[in-house]
Protein backbone atom coordinates (compact mmCIF):
# COMPACT_ATOMS: atom_id res chain seq x y z
CA UNK A 1 0.00 0.00 0.00
CA UNK A 2 1.31 3.17 -0.88
CA UNK A 3 1.76 6.12 1.64
CA UNK A 4 -0.40 9.08 1.60
CA UNK A 5 1.62 12.26 -0.05
CA UNK A 6 1.58 13.84 3.72
CA UNK A 7 3.41 10.61 4.95
CA UNK A 8 6.10 10.71 1.87
CA UNK A 9 9.40 10.49 3.34
CA UNK A 10 11.25 13.90 3.61
CA UNK A 11 14.87 14.14 2.17
CA UNK A 12 17.49 14.84 5.23
CA UNK A 13 20.50 16.24 5.55
CA UNK A 14 23.55 14.47 7.52
CA UNK A 15 26.04 16.70 8.61
CA UNK A 16 28.71 14.31 10.09
CA UNK A 17 29.41 12.46 7.16
CA UNK A 18 29.74 15.92 5.23
CA UNK A 19 32.09 17.12 7.92
CA UNK A 20 34.07 14.00 7.22
CA UNK A 21 34.31 14.17 3.00
CA UNK A 22 35.51 18.17 3.75
CA UNK A 23 38.16 16.94 6.49
CA UNK A 24 39.37 14.00 3.85
CA UNK A 25 39.03 15.95 1.16
CA UNK A 26 41.29 19.19 2.61
CA UNK A 27 44.24 17.29 4.00
CA UNK A 28 44.54 15.40 0.74
CA UNK A 29 44.33 18.50 -1.73
CA UNK A 30 46.50 20.85 0.37
CA UNK A 31 48.80 17.76 0.94
CA UNK A 32 49.26 17.83 -3.10
CA UNK A 33 49.20 21.48 -3.77
CA UNK A 34 51.40 23.26 -1.24
CA UNK A 35 54.80 23.95 -2.63
CA UNK A 36 52.50 26.26 -5.17
CA UNK A 37 51.14 27.72 -2.88
CA UNK A 38 54.38 28.79 -0.83
CA UNK A 39 55.48 29.91 -4.14
CA UNK A 40 52.13 32.10 -4.66
CA UNK A 41 52.47 33.66 -0.83
CA UNK A 42 56.17 35.09 -1.62
CA UNK A 43 55.41 36.75 -5.13
CA UNK A 44 52.66 38.47 -3.58
CA UNK A 45 54.83 39.44 -0.84
CA UNK A 46 58.22 40.97 -2.52
CA UNK A 47 57.69 44.62 -3.31
CA UNK A 48 59.91 46.32 -6.65
CA UNK A 49 62.64 47.61 -5.22
CA UNK A 50 63.39 51.61 -5.70
CA UNK A 51 65.56 50.57 -10.02
CA UNK A 52 62.51 47.57 -10.45
CA UNK A 53 64.73 44.84 -8.66
CA UNK A 54 62.87 41.78 -8.01
CA UNK A 55 64.09 38.88 -4.99
CA UNK A 56 62.57 36.50 -7.53
CA UNK A 57 61.46 37.13 -11.37
CA UNK A 58 58.78 34.28 -11.94
CA UNK A 59 57.38 31.27 -10.47
CA UNK A 60 59.86 29.18 -11.73
CA UNK A 61 62.91 31.72 -10.22
CA UNK A 62 60.84 31.71 -6.94
CA UNK A 63 60.85 26.98 -6.91
CA UNK A 64 64.55 27.36 -7.63
CA UNK A 65 65.94 29.30 -5.32
CA UNK A 66 63.49 28.00 -2.40
CA UNK A 67 64.66 24.58 -3.39
CA UNK A 68 68.26 25.70 -3.56
CA UNK A 69 68.17 27.34 -0.50
CA UNK A 70 66.19 25.28 1.45
CA UNK A 71 65.60 21.87 -0.15
CA UNK A 72 62.89 19.94 -0.48
CA UNK A 73 61.37 20.02 2.76
CA UNK A 74 61.42 23.94 2.47
CA UNK A 75 58.91 24.14 0.18
CA UNK A 76 56.34 22.28 2.82
CA UNK A 77 57.53 25.21 5.43
CA UNK A 78 54.02 25.92 7.30
CA UNK A 79 52.47 22.55 5.62
CA UNK A 80 52.40 21.44 9.23
CA UNK A 81 49.82 24.66 10.93
CA UNK A 82 48.07 24.28 7.45
CA UNK A 83 47.15 20.39 7.54
CA UNK A 84 46.37 20.71 10.95
CA UNK A 85 43.82 23.68 10.41
CA UNK A 86 42.83 22.94 6.79
CA UNK A 87 40.40 19.73 8.55
CA UNK A 88 38.10 21.92 10.38
CA UNK A 89 38.80 24.69 7.83
CA UNK A 90 37.54 22.53 4.60
CA UNK A 91 35.14 20.58 6.69
CA UNK A 92 33.05 23.70 7.62
CA UNK A 93 33.41 25.44 4.33
CA UNK A 94 32.00 22.53 1.74
CA UNK A 95 29.68 21.21 4.54
CA UNK A 96 27.72 24.73 5.54
CA UNK A 97 27.35 25.28 1.66
CA UNK A 98 25.95 21.37 1.28
CA UNK A 99 23.58 22.18 4.76
CA UNK A 100 22.75 26.41 3.82
CA UNK A 101 21.63 24.76 -0.28
CA UNK A 102 19.93 22.23 1.98
CA UNK A 103 17.61 24.64 3.89
CA UNK A 104 17.14 27.50 1.24
CA UNK A 105 16.34 25.48 -1.77
CA UNK A 106 12.54 25.98 -2.29
CA UNK A 107 9.45 23.49 -1.71
CA UNK A 108 9.14 22.54 -5.36
CA UNK A 109 12.89 21.90 -5.42
CA UNK A 110 14.73 24.33 -7.10
CA UNK A 111 17.40 26.55 -5.78
CA UNK A 112 17.78 29.92 -7.57
CA UNK A 113 21.20 31.22 -8.42
CA UNK A 114 20.59 34.08 -5.85
CA UNK A 115 20.29 31.34 -3.54
CA UNK A 116 22.95 29.29 -4.16
CA UNK A 117 25.27 32.61 -3.53
CA UNK A 118 23.59 32.82 -0.03
CA UNK A 119 24.53 29.22 0.66
CA UNK A 120 28.30 30.39 -0.59
CA UNK A 121 28.44 33.24 0.58
CA UNK A 122 27.34 32.28 4.29
CA UNK A 123 29.61 29.50 3.69
CA UNK A 124 32.29 31.16 3.15
CA UNK A 125 31.59 33.66 6.59
CA UNK A 126 31.71 30.40 8.34
CA UNK A 127 35.09 29.39 7.66
CA UNK A 128 37.02 32.30 8.20
CA UNK A 129 36.90 31.08 12.42
CA UNK A 130 39.55 28.66 11.42
CA UNK A 131 40.66 30.47 8.34
CA UNK A 132 42.50 33.44 9.29
CA UNK A 133 44.58 31.65 12.16
CA UNK A 134 44.95 29.45 9.29
CA UNK A 135 46.63 31.75 7.05
CA UNK A 136 48.02 33.97 8.95
CA UNK A 137 50.81 31.12 10.51
CA UNK A 138 51.27 29.66 7.43
CA UNK A 139 52.07 33.37 5.63
CA UNK A 140 54.92 34.38 8.40
CA UNK A 141 56.13 30.10 7.86
CA UNK A 142 56.14 30.56 3.89
CA UNK A 143 57.62 33.77 3.86
CA UNK A 144 60.15 33.12 6.72
CA UNK A 145 62.28 31.81 3.74
CA UNK A 146 62.09 35.01 1.78
CA UNK A 147 62.81 37.37 4.35
CA UNK A 148 65.96 35.15 5.79
CA UNK A 149 67.49 35.30 1.86
CA UNK A 150 67.33 38.59 1.87
CA UNK A 151 68.74 39.04 5.21
CA UNK A 152 71.53 37.09 4.18
CA UNK A 153 71.94 38.82 1.18
CA UNK A 154 72.64 42.12 3.02
CA UNK A 155 74.41 40.23 5.67
CA UNK A 156 72.33 40.15 8.23
CA UNK A 157 70.48 36.80 10.38
CA UNK A 158 67.00 36.19 10.76
CA UNK A 159 66.14 33.46 13.58
CA UNK A 160 63.72 31.10 12.11
CA UNK A 161 61.06 30.25 14.93
CA UNK A 162 58.43 27.44 14.39
CA UNK A 163 54.31 27.70 14.03
CA UNK A 164 54.33 27.20 17.51
CA UNK A 165 56.68 29.61 18.89
CA UNK A 166 54.80 32.18 16.86
CA UNK A 167 51.53 31.17 18.18
CA UNK A 168 52.98 31.27 21.88
CA UNK A 169 54.52 34.72 20.41
CA UNK A 170 51.22 36.03 19.37
CA UNK A 171 49.54 35.34 22.28
CA UNK A 172 51.58 36.62 24.89
CA UNK A 173 52.21 39.95 22.83
CA UNK A 174 48.45 40.25 21.41
CA UNK A 175 46.22 38.50 23.36
CA UNK A 176 43.78 35.60 21.21
CA UNK A 177 43.21 38.40 18.58
CA UNK A 178 46.66 38.33 17.92
CA UNK A 179 45.90 35.07 15.58
CA UNK A 180 42.62 37.65 14.14
CA UNK A 181 45.02 39.91 12.28
CA UNK A 182 43.26 40.36 8.96
CA UNK A 183 40.01 38.68 9.74
CA UNK A 184 38.20 41.86 7.67
CA UNK A 185 40.63 41.05 4.39
CA UNK A 186 40.69 37.32 5.02
CA UNK A 187 36.45 37.91 5.29
CA UNK A 188 36.16 39.60 2.03
CA UNK A 189 38.18 37.17 0.31
CA UNK A 190 36.40 34.07 1.59
CA UNK A 191 33.19 35.58 1.00
CA UNK A 192 33.59 36.56 -2.63
CA UNK A 193 35.36 33.65 -3.03
CA UNK A 194 32.31 31.11 -2.18
CA UNK A 195 29.89 33.29 -3.77
CA UNK A 196 31.32 32.95 -7.23
CA UNK A 197 32.83 29.45 -6.48
CA UNK A 198 29.80 27.49 -5.33
CA UNK A 199 26.79 28.33 -7.75
CA UNK A 200 29.77 28.30 -10.65
CA UNK A 201 30.92 24.71 -9.07
CA UNK A 202 27.14 23.51 -8.94
CA UNK A 203 26.37 24.31 -12.31
CA UNK A 204 29.17 22.72 -13.86
CA UNK A 205 29.13 19.42 -11.97
CA UNK A 206 25.32 19.20 -13.39
CA UNK A 207 26.31 19.12 -16.39
CA UNK A 208 28.38 15.53 -16.04
CA UNK A 209 25.02 14.06 -14.36
CA UNK A 210 24.64 10.99 -15.75
CA UNK A 211 21.98 9.40 -13.15
CA UNK A 212 20.61 9.60 -9.66
CA UNK A 213 23.85 9.32 -8.27
CA UNK A 214 25.24 12.36 -9.67
CA UNK A 215 28.47 12.80 -12.12
CA UNK A 216 31.37 10.94 -12.35
CA UNK A 217 34.57 11.01 -10.02
CA UNK A 218 36.52 13.20 -12.84
CA UNK A 219 33.56 15.25 -13.85
CA UNK A 220 33.73 16.93 -10.58
CA UNK A 221 37.73 16.93 -10.28
CA UNK A 222 37.18 19.02 -13.68
CA UNK A 223 34.15 20.99 -12.51
CA UNK A 224 36.34 21.74 -9.30
CA UNK A 225 39.11 22.68 -11.45
CA UNK A 226 37.24 25.00 -13.87
CA UNK A 227 35.05 26.70 -10.96
CA UNK A 228 38.09 27.10 -9.18
CA UNK A 229 40.18 28.93 -11.90
CA UNK A 230 37.70 31.50 -11.97
CA UNK A 231 37.18 32.25 -8.89
CA UNK A 232 40.74 32.52 -7.62
CA UNK A 233 41.03 34.97 -10.26
CA UNK A 234 38.32 36.59 -9.92
CA UNK A 235 39.57 37.53 -5.53
CA UNK A 236 43.40 37.88 -6.56
CA UNK A 237 43.56 41.69 -5.16
CA UNK A 238 41.60 40.99 -2.26
CA UNK A 239 43.56 37.98 -1.88
CA UNK A 240 46.64 40.12 -2.53
CA UNK A 241 45.70 42.90 0.40
CA UNK A 242 44.79 40.00 2.75
CA UNK A 243 48.14 38.24 2.73
CA UNK A 244 50.39 41.58 2.98
CA UNK A 245 48.47 42.46 5.71
CA UNK A 246 48.89 39.31 7.65
CA UNK A 247 52.60 39.51 7.05
CA UNK A 248 54.18 40.11 10.22
CA UNK A 249 58.18 40.34 9.28
CA UNK A 250 58.67 42.64 6.73
CA UNK A 251 62.12 43.07 4.47
CA UNK A 252 64.25 45.75 4.07
CA UNK A 253 62.26 48.93 2.87
CA UNK A 254 58.77 46.88 2.47
CA UNK A 255 55.81 48.58 3.81
CA UNK A 256 53.17 48.02 7.13
CA UNK A 257 49.76 48.89 6.71
CA UNK A 258 47.60 50.55 9.23
CA UNK A 259 44.03 48.98 7.24
CA UNK A 260 42.74 47.57 4.54
CA UNK A 261 41.84 51.10 2.39
CA UNK A 262 45.46 52.03 3.24
CA UNK A 263 46.96 48.60 2.10
CA UNK A 264 44.83 49.73 -1.55
CA UNK A 265 46.35 52.93 -1.62
CA UNK A 266 50.04 52.60 -0.89
CA UNK A 267 50.26 49.88 -3.18
CA UNK A 268 48.38 51.57 -6.60
CA UNK A 269 50.63 54.46 -5.46
CA UNK A 270 54.05 52.82 -5.56
CA UNK A 271 53.19 49.62 -7.58
CA UNK A 272 49.94 50.12 -10.17
CA UNK A 273 47.33 48.22 -10.28
CA UNK A 274 49.34 45.00 -11.60
CA UNK A 275 50.37 44.80 -8.21
CA UNK A 276 46.44 43.39 -7.28
CA UNK A 277 47.17 40.27 -9.62
CA UNK A 278 51.02 39.49 -8.01
CA UNK A 279 51.09 35.72 -7.91
CA UNK A 280 47.46 35.12 -9.56
CA UNK A 281 48.58 32.80 -12.26
CA UNK A 282 50.61 30.97 -9.32
CA UNK A 283 46.61 31.45 -7.03
CA UNK A 284 44.91 29.97 -10.21
CA UNK A 285 47.43 27.02 -10.41
CA UNK A 286 46.79 26.03 -6.57
CA UNK A 287 43.10 27.17 -6.44
CA UNK A 288 42.45 24.75 -9.29
CA UNK A 289 43.53 21.34 -8.32
CA UNK A 290 43.26 21.96 -4.69
CA UNK A 291 39.25 22.20 -5.23
CA UNK A 292 39.32 19.91 -8.12
CA UNK A 293 40.51 17.54 -5.74
CA UNK A 294 38.69 18.37 -2.97
CA UNK A 295 35.41 18.49 -4.19
CA UNK A 296 35.87 14.94 -6.23
CA UNK A 297 37.24 13.38 -2.49
CA UNK A 298 34.20 15.14 -0.86
CA UNK A 299 31.48 13.36 -3.50
CA UNK A 300 32.86 10.08 -3.17
CA UNK A 301 31.12 9.55 -0.12
CA UNK A 302 33.71 8.25 2.46
CA UNK A 303 32.01 9.61 5.40
CA UNK A 304 28.37 8.02 4.75
CA UNK A 305 30.19 4.89 3.58
CA UNK A 306 32.01 5.05 7.16
CA UNK A 307 28.41 5.73 9.09
CA UNK A 308 26.62 3.53 7.03
CA UNK A 309 24.69 6.01 5.18
CA UNK A 310 23.81 5.96 1.35
CA UNK A 311 25.92 8.84 -0.65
Amino acid sequence: MTKPADQAIQPQFHLLPKIINGSIAGIVGVSVVFPLDLVKTRLQNQTVGPKGEKQYKSMLDCFKKTYAAEGYFGMYRGSAVNILLITPEKAIKLAANDMFRFYLTLPDGSLPVVRQMAAGGLAGACQIIVTTPMELLKIQMQDAGRIAAQAKAEGRQIERITATQLTKKLLRERGIFGLYKGITATAFRDVSFSIVYFPLFATLNNLGSRDSHGPPFWWSFISGCASGSVSALAVNPMDVVKTRMQTLTKGTGERQYTSILDCVVTTLKHEGPTAFFKGGACRVMVIAPLFGIAQAVYYIGIGEAILGLKP
